[in-house]
């Protein structure tokens, strides 16, 4: 090869795993560029800079490579591409649509150096115009609207860092992702623009400003909308051992939750989990909507056969989507799954690259590169503003599931995760075991969302007369009941449940009450397995008035009848199982009507 090829290529010296070192582009790559081995067609994204050589990292299998084989700098980096046609997809860590790849190879698993469009160039898609010729436009400007599914209209937006006068706007038609819908001139000079952009994966998209979280994502999950609230906005992981239920909250999150759109990322997981997801999404249908779940829902599918190089992107490739939709004005719902498989991705690049490791073989860099992809949540005040100058505000939350071996929760990926989120739900095998779901553990899970969102709450709030509870009231209270049988279970080991007085068995019985009726739920019924927060909230102030209404008695002189307390349990669970979160009137009926005879029967002379 000559010396004049040699800087127009590289050429591989070294292959280790799916790290390769090429001579020849050090002096014109730049940091995280994309290379192309041209015989394999791999793409490969550039990790390091030497004086004399680069180091990159294959997004494909490397078993056939040779020495010397040239590599091509591509002078970009990974990007994703941007436009109508993501809703409703699935796609790997590299933005390889994975449902085009599968008509065309019926074996059910990626080729080598397969290269297809992420986004059809030949689908039409029906554009509305929002301006007309001669608008002044700025950056993020909404210029029309594609109707992407049935629930998802796509706003077409000016890309960032560009803005100008419209010389041009497509009519009202059918055009597909890279016909020329409209063109701007600054200062003298005329560009022409389509629908489709494209994003570094590993940049922010621009906002005008960020705006502390004041509104609670609702999941429908009580015990977490109620005790450890996430904001929308906000950051949660969820650590848990093998089979406490970690992937199926993630589910439920993605199935429940009040976002308008939900990106679900699969990073690392088994190819069955995935195909899980797929199918559940598919079958599943929004009540809000009546339309599949899948038509508001994007999918970042990295299983654990796929190499390891195309994971470690896929958290960054999953929220630079989001981002986009953001912009649009939208709720963005963020959910990884989980973010210990993409840490492992991590170690095994860190050893491959002989780098001195931190704790248990995990890269010193961790904890940046973790931080770096919770730190892009947020609401933020966007910079562009809609056809009638309105600006917009959307949100991003990030969720990412944690796999801990042995259920440790003092690894460094879950050590790390802690110190960058505000919300923690901790999953405990103990729970699990005993078929609690979700299988919470109330002393060990955090948040510092309540008093930032309270005052929502506050405007949605119940007004009964008989107690005079707010959420988070309700919250601190049912903290407290928690915190108090977590202390009396070592008393009652010592001189047993009997020998204990009145006010302390109702505090027992309290605990097991909020326990099975209010943070159990069913996913299996209908009815239970998603609470709406009106329906909460009027649970838990009955669950509380009870106890309000139980200690006036015991002070009265009567006392707490334990035999009772089955009776009890089973008629304030009918409120969860039989209630439907629409008809609260029923329960309104319950408190004025049921609950005194329930307080009659457990409380006697």
């Amino acid at each position: 090869m000559s010396v004049e090829e040699l800087h127009k290529y590289g050429v591989i010296t070294s292959i280790k795993g799916s790290i390769i070192k090429v001579k020849g582009l050090e002096n014109e790559i730049r940091l995280h560029d994309l290379v192309k081995i041209s015989n394999h067609n791999i793409l490969s994204e550039v990790i390091q800079i030497y004086s004399n050589y680069i180091v990159a990292q294959s997004y494909d299998d490397t078993n056939s490579l040779k020495l010397y084989e040239k590599v091509i700098n591509l002078k970009k980096p990974l990007s994703m591409e941007l436009g109508p046609g993501l809703m409703a997809n699935v796609f790997d860590g590299i933005q390889r649509p994975l449902e085009t790849i599968f008509e065309h190879f019926k074996e059910g698993k990626l080729e080598k150096g397969i290269d297809f469009s992420p986004l059809s160039r030949e689908k039409k898609w029906h554009f509305v115009p929002l301006r007309k010729k001669g608008d002044n436009v700025n950056s993020g400007d909404f210029i029309g609207t594609v109707q992407e599914t049935e629930i998802i209209t796509h706003k077409i937006m000016i890309p960032p860092a560009v803005f100008g006068k419209i010389t041009f706007i497509a009519e009202e038609g059918d055009y597909n992702i890279i016909d020329t819908i409209y063109c701007l001139t600054e200062n003298g000079q005329e560009t022409s623009f389509s629908m489709l952009q494209k994003w570094p994966i590993t940049k922010r998209r621009p906002f005008e400003r960020k705006i502390k979280p004041n509104e609670p994502l609702l999941t429908g999950t009580r015990i977490i909308d109620l005790l450890f609230p996430i904001a929308k906005g906000g950051t949660s992981a969820v650590p848990g051992g093998f089979g406490t239920g970690k992937t199926v909250i993630l589910q439920t999150i993605a199935k429940y939750c009040k976002a308008d759109i939900i990106i679900f990322i699969g990073c690392g997981e088994p190819g069955n989990e995935i195909a899980n997801v797929l199918k559940q999404f598919k079958e599943i249908y929004d009540a809000k909507n009546g339309r599949p779940l899948l038509d508001r829902t994007i999918i970042i599918a990295n299983t654990s056969n796929m190499p390891v190089s195309a994971r470690d992107a896929s958290l960054f490739s999953g929220v630079t989507i989001a981002e986009y939709y953001r912009d649009m004005g939208y709720d963005v719902a963020v959910l990884a799954d989980s973010t210990s498989r993409w840490a492992e991705s991590l170690r095994e690049i860190c050893g491959l690259l002989e780098e001195m490791p931190a704790e248990e073989g995990y890269p010193a860099y961790l904890p940046t590169r973790l931080s770096s992809f919770y730190e892009r949540a947020g609401v933020f005040q966007t910079n562009g503003r809609d056809h009638l100058g309105k600006q917009n505000i959307g949100s991003l939350t990030i969720i990412g599931s944690i796999s801990p071996p042995a259920g440790d929760f003092n690894e460094p990926v879950t050590t790390v995760t802690k110190r960058v989120v505000q919300s923690l739900l901790a999953l405990d095998n103990n729970l699990a075991y005993l078929k609690q779901y979700p299988a919470i553990n109330w002393m060990k899970s955090y948040s510092n969302y309540p008093v930032q969102i309270s005052e929502w709450w506050r405007n949605n709030d119940i007004y009964w007369s008989e107690i005079d509870l707010d959420w988070i009231g309700c919250q601190k209270q049912v903290d407290e009941i928690l915190s108090k049988d977590h202390e009396l279970k070592f008393i009652t080991q010592l001189i047993g449940k009997k020998n204990l007085p009145d006010d302390q068995k109702l505090d027992l019985f309290m605990a097991k009450l909020i326990q099975n009726s209010f943070l159990g739920q069913n996913a299996f019924v209908e009815i239970d397995n998603f609470t709406e927060h009106k329906k909460l909230l009027g649970l838990i102030k009955i669950i509380l008035l009870f106890f309000k209404e139980g200690k006036i008695l015991l002070k009265r002189g009567l006392r707490f009848d334990e035999n009772k307390e089955d009776e009890v349990l089973n008629s304030i669970m009918k409120i969860t199982h039989s209630i439907p979160n629409a008809d609260f009137d029923q329960i309104e009926q319950f408190k004025n009507k049921n609950l005194s005879d329930i307080l009659k029967l457990v409380f006697v002379k």
